[in-house]
């Protein structure tokens, strides 16, 4: 569980703390004070003091430059005036009041200069100075506090997870990834009995780079390391290193280095680093990051030397994009090693289903190993997104456990998108839906692959699909032939030949379809070397525009104008002939098309043995003699 202050300690005196009520006390005083202790002398307007001065009232008279004080004669009647009383005015310039108070025998004389009140100008001195100095400290313990206060944005700011916290996680929540665990187990032999290494002279790695794609479990594993072994874990992001201020992401650096050696040994595990270790190199001739560069040396520099003395700190890190990161991160002494986190098999989504499935209440008839069987590709967080889509609609449905049937609508939540049965097709829309998703199931039944038709559906989903032909696998596969790729294509153009038998036209529906068999044909020609005209070469390139950072921007290889042209024929070549054996199995089985299209508009979707035996009466077509 993350490290917090203890409430109980207490805490370090602040001037800040004081600095509101001294400051009150002080404004105060400067305010009051010399009207409480000064003499209370009444102001009167200027016109009021030239008719005493005229009527004779007034004895003596002080002219200042910003004041004028007078005194009334002691043998006035008037009931409003006071004999003897000092009044005072505010001058205006008047060139003839000399004279006139000479005129009147008024004896005046200058005001004496005030005199000097040291407090006041100790305080004129002192304030300011307060002031500065209290709004730092009331800054600097809003800011976070600590030693560097107001500075502490070059903190760092790694959560760190302690032994015994609730939050501990270990290689028994981990499924999926049975070699990595391998990999990781002698990090964790080394963190716990490090003097079994050392005794024998066997330097451990000081870092290890996981690398896979998003969602799986590359976090859940540096944190499982770090339950098994039993020592702090500090994580954070690589994008938390970057900052506005720059020098401040080598500041933190820095910062989270010092912290982990006082608590070694401990592992630091670092996410996303190309966010911060993209190679110096990328920008080519239009210069770096300098906040993003200075980072990534203070990171090359503590990986350097915090291994010096009895401090072990291993340093976990983990990407989706390894070919991005600088190559002095990947040199020995740094990453030594990298494991692959890749996506599970079969048996491997069985087990992550196994693992989250205990949060939840399942039925007594839920198969497991069919769900794991219906989702190739799915990674541990889509596995665990599976599960909770499943008990939600059970929820939903006011039922107390989660049955296959809500496993099977979450996978095609998750594959397919939401059902929109607010979007009602007019009767010919949906004939011609029905018609393409058929052409789909038929073609796709007899191509080779290992895919199962599983499931045909005119429901619409998600954006834009107005129906589906769901094909599952029977196993998993890593290699396809020429064959297969052909098939794939084929099926892929299965529902806008349907369109063509049936209606003698084609719609918009196919857009998605011809795109992807395109993109296949494609790669086949230009990746894997499947082509009769251009042969066993490769003219794709991957990179792009690093500066623009976009991945593959222009991915074919600079090629020459008839070289291109040979590319688009021979693409062109094998989806036309993909498209001719879609159209030659369509019409070979016609009435079968027919009959599971009627059957389909009655009942919207069509699954399972129902399914299969129709499927089962489709054939192709007899070879034409040459």
């Amino acid at each position: 569980m993350p490290i917090k202050d203890d409430p109980r300690k207490p805490r370090r005196f602040s001037f800040g703390n004081l600095f509101l009520p001294i400051a009150g006390l002080i404004f105060a005083a400067n305010i009051f004070l010399p009207s409480l202790l000064g003499p209370q002398i009444q102001r009167v307007p200027y016109s009021l003091f030239i008719d005493q001065v005229n009527d004779g009232e007034v004895s003596r008279v002080s002219v200042g430059q910003n004041e004028i004080r007078y005194q009334l004669r002691g043998e006035t009647g008037q009931e409003d005036v006071v004999p003897g009383q000092v009044l005072s005015t505010t001058p205006i310039f008047d060139m003839e009041l000399p004279q006139r108070l000479e005129e009147h025998g008024i004896e005046f004389a200058a005001m004496p200069p005030p005199k000097n009140r040291w407090f006041t100008t100790l305080l004129g001195w002192v304030i300011p100075p307060l002031i500065f100095v209290g709004l730092f400290q009331l800054f600097a313990n809003r800011g976070g506090g600590g030693p560097q206060g107001a500075m502490s944005f070059t903190r760092s700011k790694a959560k760190v997870y302690v032994e015994g916290g609730d939050t501990k996680v270990t290689f028994g929540d981990v499924a999926g990834v049975e070699e990595a665990k391998a990999e990781l187990t002698e990090i964790v032999d080394f963190l716990k009995m490090p003097e079994r290494y050392n005794a024998i002279g066997a330097r451990i790695p000081k870092g290890v780079l996981l690398v896979g794609p998003p969602g799986t479990g590359k976090t859940l594993m540096a944190k499982a390391v770090a339950g098994e072994a039993g020592v702090p874990f500090f994580s954070i992001s690589g994008s938390e290193f970057v900052e506005l201020f720059v020098g401040a992401g080598a500041s933190r650096v820095r910062d989270l280095f010092e912290q982990a050696k006082k608590k070694a040994p401990c592992i630091i595990f670092i996410d996303e680093l190309d966010a911060i270790g993209k190679s110096r190199a990328s920008s080519g001739m239009f210069g770096g990051n300098d906040e993003r560069e200075q980072t990534l040396n203070q990171l090359l520099t503590e990986m350097d030397g915090f291994a010096a003395g009895d401090a072990t700190v291993i340093v976990l890190a983990a990407t989706n994009r390894p070919e991005t990161l600088d190559a002095a991160l990947l040199r020995p002494g740094r990453f030594d090693r990298q494991v692959l986190v890749d996506r599970p098999d079969l048996s491997g989504r069985q087990e992550i289903l196994s693992i989250y499935a205990q949060k939840v209440k399942l039925s007594e008839g839920v198969d497991l190993k069919a769900i794991a069987t219906r989702t190739p590709g799915f990674a541990g967080a889509d596995l665990a997104n599976l599960v909770n889509e499943a008990a939600l609609l059970a929820a939903r449905g006011n039922r107390t456990t989660v049955d296959q049937a809500d496993f099977n609508e979450a996978i095609e939540r998750v594959v397919a998108g939401l059902e929109k049965k607010s979007r009602v097709l007019n009767e010919q829309e949906k004939t011609i839906v029905a018609y393409h998703e058929v052409g789909h199931a038929l073609v796709g039944a007899l191509m080779p692959g290992g895919s199962k038709v599983a499931k045909i559906s005119i429901v619409p989903r998600g954006m834009a699909a107005l129906g589906y032909t769901l094909q599952l696998p029977t196993e998993d596969r890593f290699l396809m032939n020429q064959a297969e790729l052909n098939g794939q294509i084929a099926t892929l153009l299965g529902g806008r030949a349907a369109e063509e038998v049936v209606f003698n036209s084609i719609t918009t529906g196919a857009a998605n379809d011809l795109q992807r068999a395109t993109d296949l044909a494609e790669r086949m020609v230009t990746t894997y070397g499947m082509s009769r005209v251009l042969g066993p070469l490769a003219y794709e390139k991957g990179g792009g525009n690093s500066f623009l950072g976009q991945e593959a921007m222009n991915p074919r290889r600079q090629v020459s104008d008839e070289t291109a042209k040979a590319i688009d024929e021979e693409v062109k070549d094998i989806v036309e002939t993909a498209h001719h054996q879609a159209l030659d199995i369509l019409r070979n089985n016609r009435e079968l098309l027919e009959t599971i299209a009627q059957q389909i508009l009655d009942t919207e979707v069509i699954e399972g043995d129902k399914l299969q035996e129709l499927l089962s009466q489709a054939s192709l077509p007899e070879p034409v003699a040459a």
